[in-house]
């Protein structure tokens, strides 16, 4: 038996090494798995996996390819950045991202959780404690007393769906092809976290070469299993208001044309998810629009009624179904398709365990005699064309002193083009926008809401303009948001990474100050005004907080503008630039918003000595005690 090559390098080298080999093929489209790396460096890494990165950038021949490097502000927004570049690619490639010892490694926490919760590959190294426990404890180490194995890393087991600890080089290796497992299983795919004892990083070891050759990691589109599919169509051909909700799935599975041509051959109307939105054109004669709590009334008059709703690719948030209240039918039965059997078993459905694409296909053959009847289809028209009027009234003009944040988003519906992105995450915004935008492919809406998570969106422009180089990325940032986590703004200049970033400035939380005014709190704490006690209730002089001069001071160029008119001009402006910009505009903190007629179940106190309190408290009782309930009408 002939010796084994090997090739000696360290730890750190050998991943950078690997990960340059390393690809993702569907449908016969091959690319990089691991477009790039995000690291920022302190004691743990800097010597370890940053020494690796470096030589790969001085010179990457000997690695048999370069792992081009970012060089980011903040933990969290990195990983941000990373999961929003793999959301804009449908999950075929991502990034990695590196940090420090101690609080560096453990502000990826909040990151890791939010790509594991919208199902988004991210892969990510934090630094860790001594594998040898000589130098014990070292500066930042956690000490617990239970057990010297446990580190603050252990915080990412709960937010990750692949968690290791490499302790040995002799580990990485199947640590590493575990890793590339889950990055590319469209299942189960999420945070990969693998960590790394900062001295075994910088330790060598004698890797065999086999390692590093170009492997083809093939992203797999499950079948249907027959008796499933026959199952689904016989529920979906015995039904009168049948209802599509098309979730991320559709879009990540690249089968928006199945999905509009199997609504064109059955006349079955499609609502949308946020990670949805997109996956069938706003003009499509089935396309209701948003469901549920933030939905149009298309969809939920409709939803309201349904008697099979047909759930693709969607893992049913309490926005989705209105806090159990959107499917008000008693006879509501649902056919969930989905890659992941945990999201397909909800709601007692009939499982599709498949991926979208393939499913949508073989469901329209099976279901090539099934059409919905002549009044469903004209009802589905009237609830269309009656929400496209109310879409239009929102979008404006409005008959105020400031413009409300629904004329903006109406420009920007109508200035960007088809292949342009729109980025929001949190607050008030995703509601408006859920409700409002009319997405006219998959890749132009782009909006984190299933951690919706605060400060996305300045790191996630970045992330999607590295993604789509030839789109215009527009990210709508409020200054809540923006005061969370401004800090990529650096790195996107630094990286002269061109993306236009529109600033709502009304002063305040406008969306929990909403929710805490309809649900008797007073908008509490949710202004941003000079003083204290019970200013924080009261309207009291705005803070002089400038955050256009604050964009500008991180090298943005800034557009201030007042009017409609001169925001307009200004995003043309902007769209021209080369460089990043930032639309600075004043929006009225109280709307108005688009009109609502579904629940979000928000638990209010049961007693209080504040009559608002209780009046919220007997409407929350009221619609819970009417329409909350389990979905479990069993199939036959």
């Amino acid at each position: 038996m002939s010796p084994v090559k090997t090739v000696r390098l360290t730890v750190g080298q050998a991943i950078v090494r690997f990960l340059v080999h390393q690809y993702s093929q569907r449908d016969g489209i091959k690319q990089r798995l691991i477009a790039g790396a995000f690291g920022i460096f302190g004691h743990g890494n800097v010597c370890g996996i940053g020494q690796g990165l470096l030589q790969n950038e001085v010179d990457s021949t000997p690695d048999g390819g370069s792992m081009p490097y970012i060089m980011p502000r903040n933990e969290q927004g990195m990983v941000n950045a990373a999961a929003a570049f793999a959301k804009a690619t449908d999950r075929m490639q991502t990034m990695m991202c590196t940090a420090s010892i101690g609080p560096g490694s453990l502000n990826m926490v909040t990151g890791a959780a939010l790509a594991t919760t919208n199902r988004l590959p991210v892969l990510l190294f934090p630094s860790d404690q001594f594998a040898t426990r000589m130098p014990d404890p070292v500066l930042q180490q956690l000490e617990d007393p239970r057990s010297l194995d446990v580190s603050v890393n252990d915080a990412f087991r709960p937010v990750s769906r692949f968690f290791d600890r490499i302790n040995r080089p002799e580990q990485l290796l199947p640590s590493l092809m575990q890793a590339m497992r889950v990055l590319t299983d469209p299942a189960e795919t999420g945070a990969v976290v693998l960590a790394l004892p900062q001295d075994v990083q910088a330790e060598a070891y004698d890797f065999p070469v086999e390692m590093f050759e170009d492997r083809i990691w093939h992203v797999r589109r499950p079948a249907v299993a027959r008796d499933e599919l026959q199952r689904a169509a016989d529920i979906i051909r015995s039904s009168k208001r049948p209802l599509v909700i098309a979730g991320g799935g559709v879009i990540y599975s690249q089968a928006s044309d199945e999905l509009r041509a199997f609504a064109t051959a059955t006349g079955i109307p499609v609502a949308d998810t946020h990670a949805g939105k997109g996956a069938i054109n706003f003009d499509h004669d089935c396309a209701v629009g948003g469901i549920g709590s933030t939905g149009s009334h298309a969809a939920n008059h409709l939803g309201d009624k349904a008697d099979v709703v047909i759930g693709i690719g969607t893992r049913y948030s309490d926005f989705t179904t209105a806090s159990h209240t959107q499917f008000k039918n008693p006879d509501v039965q649902f056919v969930n398709i989905n890659v992941k059997a945990f999201d397909a078993a909800k709601h007692a459905a009939e499982m599709v365990v498949a991926d979208a694409k393939e499913a949508l296909i073989a469901l329209r053959k099976e279901l090539s005699d099934y059409r919905v009847d002549d009044d469903y289809r004209t009802e589905v028209a009237k609830e269309r064309q009656a929400w496209c009027e109310i879409t239009s009234e929102c979008y404006g003009p409005h008959d105020q002193e400031l413009p409300a944040q629904t004329e903006v988003f109406g420009a920007l519906n109508e200035m960007l083009g088809e292949n342009d992105v729109v980025i929001n995450a949190a607050g008030s915004m995703p509601g408006d926008l859920q409700a409002l935008w009319q997405a006219k492919t998959p890749v132009q809406y782009h909006v984190e809401y299933a951690f919706s998570c605060m400060g996305y969106e300045i790191p996630a422009a970045l992330g999607v303009k590295l993604a789509l180089p030839d789109s215009q990325v527009v990210a709508i940032v409020g200054d809540g948001t923006y005061q969370m986590l401004p800090m990529e703004l650096a790195t996107v200049v630094q990286e002269n990474i061109k993306v236009i970033y529109v600033l709502l400035q009304n002063y305040g939380f406008a969306s929990i100050g909403a929710l805490s005014e309809s649900h008797g709190s007073q908008r509490f704490g949710t202004r941003y005004r000079e003083g204290a006690g019970c200013a924080h209730t009261e309207d009291g002089a705005v803070l002089p907080v400038d955050i256009a001069k604050n964009a500008e001071s991180w090298g943005l160029k800034v557009y201030r503008v007042s009017t409609m008119d001169e925001f307009k001009d200004a995003y043309r402006k902007a769209e021209a630039d080369t460089q990043a910009v930032m639309i600075h505009i004043e929006t009225d903190l109280f709307g108005p918003n688009p009109p609502c007629d579904s629940w979000w179940d928000v638990p209010v106190a049961q007693v209080s000595r504040l009559d608002s309190t209780e009046k919220a408290r007997e409407e929350h009782d009221t619609y819970r005690e009417k329409w909350q309930r389990h979905y479990l009408k069993a199939s036959h």
